[in-house]
């Protein structure tokens, strides 16, 4: 059979395409694998059709929602493309993407500007320290102002960002650039199919600019060299390849940020694009270092993109498709792979064979005989290995570092819509864990439902719709019930007694109990001060089981009473007629009795949240938080944009998301952890304690 043509590491480049949802990244990479001949079809994401945009629920949403490789193959070198959703509800398939990226393409809207999702991308970028160059996409869309993107992308993202390209035209009129490296005009052809260009003279209207812009960019590669300073100051001027060689430098730095621009659907500046990303993106062995643990020993190994290197390949993406199976997309960190290679997973030296070795263009895969350093490959029905495993040689086990995938924190309960479904949740769940390890769920035993956790509602929605089509199991979402707890706000204290004659031996127990609340968050404790043996001391452990097990019942609503401390400090017994459970149902007799006089109060978990928002909506946000019983702690402005904290009770947070973005139009978005237990107000609690009996006498009627 045919091969796909094999590329060494220094012919590679590994992109990650990122920004905003909607600022035309799958369009570009659609345009630029098009524009470059690999990709025989250009289609459009508005229609929910584009080379890297093809799953079901992607069509039928028309987003990108998880993380898809495709190539390009320019200038006899292969570019591997990460398409990224722009969506923060998908935030770990952009965090994969930059976790084996070797550079970025961060993409922004010749409208929006710089939103959310770009902050949230290039600080992905900047932990990772990945050189990036940015592009401004959809420069033929109405109101597009180039000049305008510029300034926002140097006030909110960086300010050493430097444009290399010069628009001729905007909006509709968009027909060129003005090429800062050529010092030429690309004039495009009408109807041009893959951005084809008649080059001219730079119109005059624009001479000034690109005067003042080519005086910028001879100023800073003048700079980066002595030599090349001492020639610009007597007035010399510095080559294109002069100009390229010190810019890649400064990219791979992170000096500077090179600025382009064109449009993915007209395929108009592409070519120059495929052509920078070749020049100025280092290839995987330019990269940094990867750090990798000595599988059993406490001992790191450093390894560079080198085919001679030990064999150590990370597995960031495992989907399922139809007819195939599971997909394990990986990249070699080190090391290189032939077709059929026996490697074993370092997580638990479980062998693997990676029969039929393939690369990605979008949902087509094309078999390779071997897989180089640096490049990024699929490899079909491994048994044991699924995201964030690495791939490794036996005889050198070596361990990657994980992606730090984001904590799920967006919670509802789901149950199956038959018994069938029900049944086979079990089985499922964690399959849709394994493709997307943002997605977590099991049953809760205190609140009697399945949880389901994920980024945001729009992501738990979509993994629910791809659980109904790929495995054929449906389910039905409800609120998520609130683990309450009771305390106790006073002291009390009294006796529990219990005797039962029965004719033959008896059960005697006796015990007088003391109840003294405890700080928040100190849960239980026990004391003993029981003198001269009044109870026995082999009795002991079971008034203290008794008392707990009566607190898991609690008194006001039957939630887990926590916080508190129980002294045992008298009691009797019976020589005969005395046992542990007899001690254990006096200590629950003595809890009914005093708790009551101790005031019992209802606690509900209180989260901590984090809300970062434009400006312009901070008033809105503040105001819907105090309804929702928040209290706000305190705002953070910057550039822009405000975090707002909070302490909100959990119980008003259900579906947040869809609130907020429903009042930002999507550009604010929040994190969530739990902070603490606090009482509920008195007119709540009378509710849920109400509610609470109500339920309990459905179930017994």
């Amino acid at each position: 059979m045919a091969f796909a043509k094999e590329f060494t590491t220094e012919k590679i480049r590994n992109v990650a395409v990122l920004g905003h949802g909607g600022s035309g990244k799958t369009a570009l990479i659609d345009g630029l694998c098009f524009t470059a001949g690999t990709s025989k079809r250009h289609e459009d994401p508005a229609l929910g059709q584009a080379l890297t945009m093809y799953t079901p629920e992607e069509a039928a949403h028309k987003i990108s929602i998880q993380v898809t490789p495709a190539y390009a193959e320019h200038l006899d070198h292969k570019i591997n493309f990460l398409d990224t959703p722009g969506y923060l509800d998908f935030t770990g398939e952009a965090l994969a993407a930059t976790r084996v990226a070797d550079a970025a393409v961060i993409v922004v809207g010749a409208t929006s500007g710089v939103e959310v999702g770009t902050e949230r991308v290039w600080e992905y970028c900047e932990a990772r320290g990945l050189p990036r160059l940015l592009f401004v996409s959809m420069m033929d869309k109405e109101h597009a102002n180039f000049d305008k993107i510029y300034e926002d992308i140097k006030t909110k993202l960086s300010p050493n960002v430097l444009p290399v390209e010069i628009p001729i035209g905007e909006g509709p009129d968009f027909h060129g650039i003005i090429n800062l490296f050529s010092e030429r005009a690309h004039l495009y052809k009408k109807g041009t199919a893959t951005g084809e260009y008649d080059e001219g003279d730079i119109p005059e209207e624009l001479r000034s600019k690109f005067e003042q812009w080519e005086t910028e960019l001879q100023e800073t590669i003048a700079t980066t060299d002595e030599s090349l300073l001492e020639r610009y100051l007597e007035g010399g001027h510095i080559s294109r390849d002069e100009v390229i060689d010190a810019m890649a430098r400064m990219v791979a730095r992170g000096e500077i940020f090179p600025l382009f621009c064109g449009s993915g659907r007209l395929t108009y500046g592409l070519q120059a694009l495929l052509r920078k990303i070749v020049e100025l993106c280092p290839s995987p062995r330019e990269a940094q270092a990867e750090l990798a643990t000595r599988a059993g020993l406490d001992q790191m190994v450093e390894l560079k993109a080198d085919d001679d290197g030990p064999l150590a390949a990370l597995v960031f993406k495992t989907t399922t498709e139809p007819h195939v199976g599971e997909l394990s997309f990986f990249k070699v960190m080190s090391g290189q792979i032939d077709n059929g290679a026996e490697v074993v997973n370092a997580s638990d030296q479980k062998p693997e064979k990676l029969g039929h070795l393939s690369i990605s263009l979008g949902k087509e895969r094309f078999e390779v005989q071997r897989l180089h350093a640096g490049d990024i490959g699929v490899v079909a029905k491994l048994k044991h290995t699924h995201t964030n495993d690495t791939l490794c040689s036996k005889d050198r086990p070596l361990q990657l570092e994980k992606i730090d995938f984001p904590k799920p924190d967006i919670a509802i309960a789901i149950r199956g819509a038959t018994r069938n479904d029900d049944d086979k949740l079990g089985e499922v769940l964690p399959r849709l864990h394994e493709e997307d390890p943002t997605f977590v769920a099991e049953f809760n035993a205190e609140l009697h439902q399945t949880i389901a956790r994920g980024v945001g509602e729009v992501h738990l929605d979509i993994l629910f719709e791809r659980m109904r089509r790929k495995y054929n199991v449906n389910v039905e979402t409800e609120q998520p019930k609130i683990a309450y707890r009771e305390t106790i706000t006073g002291t009390g204290e009294g006796q529990g007694r219990f005797r039962k004659q029965t004719g033959g031996r008896g059960q005697f127990g006796d015990c007088w109990v003391r109840f003294k609340p405890l700080p928040r968050g100190q849960g239980y404790a026990f004391e003993n001060s029981i003198k001269g043996g009044v109870i026995p001391g082999k009795y002991i452990p079971s008034v203290d089981r008794g008392i707990q097990e009566a607190a898991n019942r609690g008194i006001l609503a039957g939630y887990p009473l926590v916080d508190f401390t129980a002294e045992c400090f008298d009691g009797s017994y019976h020589n005969v007629d005395s046992s542990d459970i007899a001690f254990q149902l006096a200590a629950s007799l003595a809890f009914n009795k005093i708790v009551p006089k101790a005031r019992p109060v209802l606690l509900e978990p209180v989260l901590e949240v984090a809300v970062t928002t434009p400006d312009e909506y901070v008033g809105d946000i503040m105001g819907d938080l105090t309804q929702r019983r928040g209290k706000v702690l305190g705002m953070d402005p910057n550039a822009g944009r405000t975090v707002i904290r909070a302490h909100v009770p959990e119980a008003e947070l259900y579906k947040y998301a869809a609130a907020l973005r429903a009042m930002t139009q999507g550009r604010a978005y929040h994190t969530r952890s739990f902070i603490s237990y606090e009482r509920v107000p008195d007119h709540e609690a009378n509710k849920i304690i109400t509610e609470r009996k109500q339920d309990k006498e459905e179930v017994h009627a």
